[in-house]
């Protein structure tokens, strides 16, 4: 492998960013233009290295992910989020290979720190030795459980999770600056990346929220189990009520024969994923689950493959794959099925909202106040999470 061919597979990955339009600010353009991502994924080809894709780095003894490097255009996106400056103090909650704290560190310059907080000492201690090699070896990578934050190096002007969080730690809202920035995924079947700011009552407030899908925050701050795999199968539901759910009853609905209808509209993953399931999420009938699912990667499980969301409801349940162009697996009797047809329904009569009029407001935990009209409000262990779409003007 040349010097060469480094740079060109990253001058090419920057550009197709660029023309995706997840790359605009010119700092962030140079820090990507900077960074070698290969030498912080040593252990894979130089094309995958640059590919445009999350790539594990990580697993258990079953095969699951325990450490990824994030894709390339969703850093972008959570790095514009965080509006970074020369001279800033960042936090990063999970070093994974260090790639993103390498990106931050040559935003912020000589006159700016970064430090970031891993929970496991093997992937801390892998991130320190790519980041030595990529001459970024001033990045402070810290062995600890990331729900305390740091305080040795606090107040932060800008804090950032690469792992998605049930709730946010008093501790990250004590170390951030008045006029800080934090942005973390937040969700369970669906995620946003969040870019939280202190608004005048003293919440936190996110009025930009990205659909994106990142692994589980770990540790202290991990929250409830959001994930059951189904018995044998190589299927992993996620919801935020997936306690809620009797995985052999499931696993029983599933085994029987499935019949493939379709939503009537073709809808791509963007759709989904920006669209509609931001509006499902805060609309799912009561008596339903609202889930996502993942098969293994060149798995099957109950004639299905990759990803996407599920109704699932007492004897009936539908499973839409985000590459099925509307295509929806059934399987019992027809009601999730229709339910599901309803709120598509209901959704493109409203105009379709999507992710672009979501917001979401932190709240001290019991605060009393109501989540606006058509929304949610979700209690967590320190804060009540309030999700809502915004009304068009």
């Amino acid at each position: 492998m040349s010097a060469s061919e480094g740079s060109e597979l990253r001058r090419a990955l920057v550009e197709a960013l660029k023309r995706k339009g997840d790359l605009s600010d010119p700092a962030l353009e140079a820090a990507f233009l900077a960074v070698p991502r290969h030498f912080f994924l040593p252990d894979v080809s130089l094309d995958y290295a640059y590919a445009d894709e999350a790539v594990p780095v990580k697993r258990d003894a079953d095969g699951s992910v325990l450490a990824s490097a994030s894709q390339p255009s969703m850093i972008a996106l959570m790095l514009r989020q965080l509006r970074l400056r020369p001279g800033d103090n960042v936090l990063e909650i999970g070093a994974g290979t260090g790639y993103n704290a390498a990106i931050m560190q040559h935003i912020v310059g000589r006159d700016g720190t970064v430090t970031s907080i891993e929970i496991d000492p093997q992937v801390a201690q892998q991130a320190r030795l790519n980041l030595q090699r990529a001459g970024l070896g001033e990045v402070n990578v810290v062995d600890a459980d990331g729900a305390m934050g740091y305080p040795v190096r606090a107040q932060y002007d800008r804090i950032i999770a690469t792992a998605a969080i049930w709730d946010v730690p008093t501790a990250w809202v004590k170390q951030l600056k008045t006029n800080g920035v934090l942005v973390a995924p937040v969700g369970g079947a669906a995620q946003y990346s969040a870019a939280f700011t202190f608004d005048t009552d003293g919440s936190l407030y996110s009025p930009r929220n990205i659909p994106c899908r990142f692994l589980a925050l770990r540790g202290m701050a991990a929250g409830p189990a959001i994930y059951q795999r189904l018995n044998a199968a190589d299927m992993t539901l996620v919801s935020d009520n997936i306690s809620q759910l009797d995985p052999v009853a499931v696993h029983v609905l599933l085994s029987e024969d499935e019949e493939l209808n379709y939503l009537g509209l073709p809808l791509t993953a963007g759709d989904y994923w920006q669209g509609f399931l931001p509006y499902l999420e805060l609309n799912a009938p009561d008596d339903y689950l609202f889930a996502g699912y993942l098969v293994a990667d060149n798995q099957q499980a109950y004639g299905l493959e990759g990803s996407g969301f599920a109704l699932i409801g007492p004897g009936s349940a539908c499973f839409v794959p985000f590459q099925g162009d509307g295509d929806v697996h059934c399987f019992g009797s027809a009601d999730a099925f229709m339910a599901l047809r309803a709120a598509l329904e209901a959704w493109d009569a409203a105009g379709r909202p999507g992710s672009d009029r979501l917001r979401m407001r932190l709240l001290p935990a019991q605060s009393g106040s109501a989540a606006p009209p058509g929304g949610k409000r979700y209690h967590r262990l320190y804060h009540d999470l309030l999700i809502w779409l915004e009304p068009r003007p």
